[in-house]
């Protein structure tokens, strides 16, 4: 019987130390503390603060997600010109996304109209930032041609409002896709509470908002105005609450802010266009395409849509459009937007209407040796310019730094209220092996590290020349352009009859065909080049963005 007693007793017992030890461990509640440290996340009292309700990238204005993967780039079944420029190599790109079409004129006329809002033109000191992003209308003009209506009309006329684009050089795309990305971020930081309402609208030429410079330095975005920056709702409620100022603005840990649109590169540009999801089966293809679209053939097979062209180009001589009153493709130039059915991916005009640029600086061999993830060549590092005081150097309107490109053209390099850039040095490169120095368009490219013989395009001077010239790998024209104490514009034209290529650090590649093109150059594989200052009227572009985080936006699970 006592037996029986001690064992109920020390079952009590047991029983009730595991309840103790259980209401301990429960009162210790790890489901909002650190793994790292066990402190409390998001506390009242301080420490670490982050965004626990941050999920997956939201997809931004305009632009499609593009689930990343393996494929073939530089694949073509026609070589005709035997460029050789387009030979096969297995990349990997990682997901992004891209605008599902062209920018169009409409998108255009709003960044000009803020150009002019907040820079006026007809002031001096910001008259070339207006007139730097304008777009040619002259590249319509033709020696034999009757064009002037699209010179006059293309680019303003509400009649070709939904067209894509043209005119615009490389280095203008880019500017566009910067101030896109600003301005996106400063709507989400309003929409959120985090800023002044309507703020954007009626802001002064050194108080813009950047991106950069309210990630690096928040006070001192707007032009330091704190009654913008802190003007929010959500804004004063963080600051009744925190001691910390810091925590008063989002940060790269919040999730908030989108990453920068930007140029797609060449292999992200080729895969999107190719559209391969619709031709995968397990984990290989079922073959490859030839256009965007299904088939080999530019024409459509579909019962209700049979015999229509599929994208607008030039069938032959004098054939830009087809018969009247039974169009080929419906277009003569450029076609409106989403005129034609998307790719695989919902991508429009991957093929046809105008080409498009994208990031890299051309090269004849893409370098699958070196690198097959991610593929681009272009690189050139910078860092953020630091002061005497020991803050990011802010451009005023003092300080804007211009570019005076080979046609003559005047550009601005930078905007009021962005943080000065400069080249990385030593403190970046120092001991590394991954990268050594600040500008790698030619890198592997007749370098000194690629070649005993050839030298790279910075053994040479603003002029061009070298002890030499044999020696240069790409033996493309030096021109030159300077300007006088009055600023009257001095053009150096290179008259020399010893150069064999129009190849240099200033040539972009475009691609996709356009209005004015065969099918031929459909192929997404094609590839061309042409000067990053200059336009013509049959290249447009369209932005893209980094994808963050997970792969894809579904999880992925066997079939069976």
């Amino acid at each position: 019987m006592n037996m029986i007693k001690n064992l109920a007793l020390k079952a009590l017992l047991l029983l009730a130390v595991t309840a103790l030890v259980a209401s301990c461990n429960k009162s210790r509640d790890y489901k909002n503390s650190s793994r790292a440290t066990g402190w409390k996340m998001n506390s009242k009292e301080g420490g670490f603060q982050y965004n626990p309700k941050a999920k997956e990238q939201e997809t931004g204005p305009g632009l499609v997600f593009i689930e990343g993967g393996t494929f073939t780039m530089g694949r073509v079944q026609d070589d005709p010109m035997h460029d050789w420029n387009n030979s096969p190599n297995q990349q990997h790109v990682q997901s992004f996304y891209m605008d599902e079409t062209e920018v169009t004129n409409l998108m255009y006329l709003e960044y000009l109209d803020w150009l002019k809002r907040v820079f006026p033109p007809e002031e001096e000191q910001y008259r070339r930032i207006y007139n730097g992003a304008v777009p040619d209308t002259l590249v319509w003009r033709n020696r034999l041609g009757f064009n002037e209506v699209m010179t006059n009309n293309y680019l303003r006329h509400p009649a070709y409002a939904d067209y894509p684009v043209v005119g615009v050089s490389w280095l203008q795309a880019v500017e566009f896709s910067n101030w896109r990305s600003d301005r996106v971020n400063e709507l989400i930081l309003e929409e959120e509470g985090f800023t002044a309402r309507n703020a954007r609208y009626d802001v002064e030429p050194g108080e813009t908002f950047s991106t950069q410079t309210y990630l690096n330095a928040p006070t001192m975005t707007y032009g330091g105005n704190d009654s913008i920056t802190k003007g929010g709702k959500r804004s004063a409620s963080l600051a009744k609450k925190n001691k910390d100022s810091t925590n008063l603005y989002v940060q790269r840990k919040d999730g908030l802010l989108l990453p920068e649109y930007r140029l797609p590169t060449e292999a992200e540009w080729e895969y999107a266009a190719l559209g391969l999801v619709g031709l995968r089966n397990y984990n290989v293809y079922r073959g490859r395409k030839k256009y965007p679209w299904d088939g080999q053939y530019t024409r459509s097979g579909k019962r209700r849509s049979r015999g229509d062209q599929l994208a607008n180009f030039k069938q032959g001589d004098g054939d830009y459009g087809g018969i009247a009153g039974w169009s080929d493709d419906g277009a003569d130039i450029t076609a409106e937007v989403k005129s034609y059915e998307p790719n695989d991916y919902g991508l429009y005009d991957m093929a046809g209407n105008v080409a498009e640029w994208v990031a890299d600086v051309y090269r004849p061999i893409v370098d699958d040796e070196f690198n097959d993830f991610n593929y681009y060549r272009g690189n050139v590092y910078t860092k953020n310019a630091i002061g005497e005081d020991g803050k990011v150097k802010i451009v005023t309107a003092d300080s804007i730094v211009y570019d005076t490109l080979s046609n003559g053209k005047i550009i601005a390099r930078n905007f009021p209220g962005e943080i000065a850039q400069i080249p990385i040095d030593e403190e970046e490169t120092y001991l590394r092996t991954n990268f050594s120095d600040s500008d790698n368009r030619d890198y592997r490219d007749g370098d000194k590290r690629s070649t005993r013989y050839y030298s790279s395009f910075s053994d040479f001077d603003s002029q061009g020349e070298s002890e030499d010239e044999s020696k240069r790998m790409y033996n493309s024209p030096k021109h030159s352009v300077s300007a006088d104490s009055s600023g009257t514009l001095d053009r150096s034209y290179d008259k020399s009859g010893s150069r064999t290529t129009l190849i240099d650090n200033e040539v972009r590649v475009y691609k996709g065909g356009s209005w004015r093109d065969r099918d031929y150059w459909l192929d997404p594989a094609q590839r061309r080049y042409f000067p990053q200052d200059m336009a013509t009227d049959y290249i447009g572009f369209r932005c893209a963005m980094s994808r963050v985080g997970s792969k894809s936006k579904k999880g992925k699970r066997p079939r069976h």
